[in-house]
């Protein structure tokens, strides 16, 4: 009697050993086939959960299609979450669904915020959901804005932090504005850890930020966004351009996201500006807007146009970049296209590269920003 008890227990073992086996291999299986997955993320996804008939999953499936979900967005939703198709569409998801429309998302709004943030779907509606977007409100105070919060940030339930952050702010004099930006725009830098937000906010004080102002924020995104060696790197890196400690921290105050550049931005922009146009590296500090623009698609352009109008002797050669750099599409034009039009007529035909090369009027330029030469 004993030893057929032990046979059917041995039986039993074995054929659970197998069935669990087979669950796996079925998992995998559904998930390349029907939601896009590699192999690779299949089988890490049948690590994480496990279903033995197709009535959960499929009906999930046909939910987010029916809600405008694309075939790229229900795969990466499994992907990160595959808890997601043990759900009840009914009971849990469209709840959620239901949640964001009330705040005006769109279909399109709607699918992109929870395919970049699955876990939005697995989180509880009244202890998460609802809290989160309570607050968001009371600070930005249209519903326009909350959603393009849960657009951009996938710390959105960080409240823990962003509390007294958004606190601290307010009791340093940042205006209610200001804050509303900061939230909108770098949502992950309101979540960060409020003993490294407070640093930051000490650390950009320290450097005579106006609290008063939207730079204030910008600079703690920046500080916030990046480790302090790197920050120092990035000094270094301008200093190698010709500026002193003094002069980096004046462009950072000036213009905080020039510490965000990369390196090979920076150096197209300068290697033209200083070593061939002749303009003096620390003119570039004072206005470091000047290298956030495309080399080839504005200025150089630009500054075909300026060669021109200072070979004819009809601007200053002593022209800061800025003050044609910067300017928008129309003011340019009508400063230094338009208004020389008549007399130079090939202006329009060179700002729009169709004169054949940069730099055709180099003989005619020294003493230009320095007496340097372009270099063709």
């Amino acid at each position: 009697m004993v030893s057929l008890l032990a046979n059917h227990l041995l039986q039993s073992v074995y054929l659970n050993e197998k069935l669990e086996e087979k669950e796996p291999s079925f998992a995998v299986s559904y998930f390349i086939n029907y939601c896009g997955l590699s192999k690779k993320s299949a089988i890490l996804a049948s690590q994480r959960v496990r279903f033995r008939t197709l009535e959960k999953p499929d009906s999930v499936l046909n939910f987010l299609k029916e809600n405008a979900f694309t075939n790229t967005q229900i795969s990466r939703l499994v992907k990160i979450e595959p808890r997601l198709l043990l759900s009840n569409p009914e009971k849990t998801l469209l709840p959620k669904i239901e949640f964001f429309r009330s705040m005006g998302a769109s279909s399109s709004d709607l699918s992109r915020i929870l395919s970049s943030n699955p876990s939005l779907l697995i989180r509880s509606l009244e202890k998460h959901l609802i809290p989160c977007y309570d607050f968001l409100k009371s600070v930005l105070i249209l519903d326009e804005k909350v959603v393009t919060v849960f657009k951009r940030s996938k710390w959105i339930f960080c409240m823990h932090n962003m509390v007294p952050n958004i606190a601290l702010l307010r009791q340093v004099g940042v205006p209610q504005s200001t804050i509303s930006f900061l939230i909108t725009n770098f949502p992950s830098t309101a979540f960060v850890k409020h003993t490294r937000f407070a640093e930051a906010i000490h650390e950009v004080k320290e450097m005579g930020y106006d609290p008063s102002k939207t730079v204030f924020v910008n600079a703690i995104h920046v500080l916030l966004s990046m480790s302090r060696p790197k920050l120092e790197s990035k000094l270094e890196f301008y200093r190698r351009w010709g500026w002193s400690k003094d002069v980096a921290l004046l462009a950072f105050k000036r213009h905080p996201n020039c510490m965000l550049l990369s390196d090979k931005k920076i150096t197209k922009a300068m290697d033209f500006l200083v070593n061939k146009m002749g303009c003096s590296s620390t003119d570039i500090a004072r206005n470091p807007t000047v290298l956030f623009f495309s080399l080839e698609k504005r200025i150089m352009p630009r500054c075909s146009v300026i060669q021109i109008l200072i070979a004819k002797g009809l601007v200053k050669n002593d022209l800061s970049p800025s003050t044609f750099i910067l300017p928008g599409e129309r003011g340019f034009l009508d400063k230094f296209v338009i208004k020389f039009e008549d007399g130079v007529p090939e202006l329009r035909n060179v700002y729009k590269g169709k004169d054949g090369s940069f730099g055709c009027y180099n003989s005619v330029l020294e003493g230009m920003w320095g007496g340097k030469l372009v270099k063709s």
